[in-house]
């Protein structure tokens, strides 16, 4: 189960190595005037890292999301893993629907404004169970991530989701460090229910 916890950590490692392998092989790319996805587009040189990380990290935030699922204390945790199971997968079709196809803008903006409601979600419902200190911090990060969009004018759409990706780690670490306490709430509960057993 430890391990599992770690699959988060280990989309977000996945993803910035996708981005940095792609910008290296790009020369062209210039943050402050490019869009990442220009990184997976008809332009780009192999295109195709750019797309399959995508997918690949997506899947790996779905993996993530159900592990929280499976051990969430409450119902706005289980409610806050669905949603994230819904945002890996609108991830993955950013990586199938890259840019130049019609549903790439819609599958991007969908994916960032969804990880601010898993972040508020998850927020509250780890208030609700007591972790005052990482729930406030889950919810500054859906509350920063869609008001930072709104209230600086960003250089370019790079920028912007840099921005936004790191918000995303910074939820995914706090997340990380939830998911060891209800580890721990799931084995007592485990034990007592053995326990009581006839």
């Amino acid at each position: 189960m430890t391990a599992l916890r770690y699959i988060g950590v280990l989309a977000a490692v996945l993803a910035w190595a996708v981005i940095i392998a792609c910008v290296s092989l790009n020369p062209w790319f210039v943050f402050t005037k490019n869009a990442l996805s220009d990184l997976g587009g008809p332009k780009a040189s192999y295109p195709w890292l750019y797309n399959y990380g995508l997918v690949t990290t997506g899947a790996l935030i779905i993996a993530f999301a159900s592990y929280a699922l499976s051990v969430s204390s409450n119902r706005l945790e289980e409610a806050a893993s669905s949603f994230m199971i819904v945002a890996g997968a609108f991830l993955a079709m950013i990586g199938v629907f890259h840019e130049g196809t019609y549903p790439h803008v819609f599958v991007s903006n969908y994916f960032f404004a969804q990880m601010d409601v898993v972040a508020l979600v998850w927020g509250a419902g780890s208030i609700a169970s007591g972790r005052t200190r990482s729930g406030l911090g889950e919810v500054l990060v859906g509350l920063v991530g869609p008001a930072g969009a709104m209230a600086f004018r960003w250089p370019s759409s790079a920028t912007l989701e840099v921005f936004g990706v790191v918000l995303i780690d910074v939820l995914v670490l706090l997340m990380t460090f939830d998911l060891g306490e209800l580890e721990g709430l799931t084995r007592r509960s485990s034990r007592w229910r053995r326990g009581s057993a006839p």
